[in-house]
């Protein structure tokens, strides 16, 4: 526990909440004079001792529950930036879900841009794999010549991904079968459920679906691709997360022709 980080955070946000917007007035007079609200109120509106919320505050609270540092971020109005830090100084980890049920489908309009600037192939999904930006170069894998607008359910059920992914059933289907499966136990959504649904309406896609596997995503990972302009050869895949919206993913694909593996890089270290 970071117990002045903790103390900064919280006493921070608790002084931007006006308690007339919960209907709590300010004490005048001779009494506190600080902004926002007190201890008591915020133990008050929480529904818990006074107590519980100092011993919190303070740092004195070894392992304060998730329950009360979710309901006291909420209050607060906190962002998924200060969740994560609130977590961190609080127990000394990241939070196992964002604050919001609803992170994830929208990102920062400055990806687009982002995207677009990126000289190999690339795409931003939301936490259902429903495309948000992608760029020219990506639009020129698919025989199509754009990027569909769910690439999860075009990898699993789509005819045209069976021949655009090549070895679909032993390169790609026991890979990417086990990400949905993943996504389903963690964040499940009505999209994804949607796709399940379809997956076990599909023989084919239905007996990968069941098979074991416990691959949750590409990163680094090499397979061969069937490119709709530039022919065969392999692709390395490169994700990563917006760190303001959890459980969306920017992909980024390094195509390289030919029928041989593309020499793996040595690893980064500083």
């Amino acid at each position: 526990m970071n117990k002045k980080a903790l103390r900064a955070l919280l006493t921070e946000r608790r002084a931007a909440i006006d308690p007339v917007t919960h209907g709590l007035s300010r004490p005048t007079g001779s009494g506190r004079r600080a902004p926002g609200l007190s201890q008591e109120q915020v133990a008050q509106l929480l529904g818990r001792t006074r107590r519980a919320y100092q011993e919190l505050e303070a740092g004195t609270c070894s392992t304060p529950s998730v329950d009360l540092l979710r309901e006291v971020a909420q209050l607060y109005r906190m962002n998924e930036h200060e969740w994560i830090a609130l977590h961190r100084y609080a127990l000394g980890e990241d939070p196992s879900a964002p604050l919001d049920a609803d992170s994830g489908y929208e990102v920062a309009g400055a990806w687009q841009r982002t995207v677009d600037a990126i000289g190999e192939m690339a795409y931003l999904t939301d936490r259902s794999w429903n495309l948000l930006a992608a760029n020219d170069q990506c639009g020129g894998l698919f025989p199509a010549g754009r990027v569909p607008e769910n690439t999860m359910r075009w990898m699993l059920l789509n005819p045209e991904a069976r021949t655009v992914l090549t070895d679909w059933p032993t390169a790609w289907a026991p890979k990417v079968f086990p990400q949905l499966r993943a996504a389903l136990s963690n964040r499940p959504d009505a999209t994804l459920r949607a796709i399940e649904a379809d997956v076990l309406a599909d023989p084919v896609a239905r007996h990968h679906y069941e098979a074991k596997g416990a691959f949750i995503h590409p990163d680094g990972d090499q397979r061969p691709l069937n490119h709709a302009t530039l022919g065969p050869g392999f692709v390395t895949m490169c994700s990563a997360v917006p760190e303001g919206s959890p459980g969306a993913r920017l992909m980024i694909l390094l195509f390289h022709p030919g029928d041989q593996r593309h020499p793996p890089r040595k690893p980064l270290r500083a």
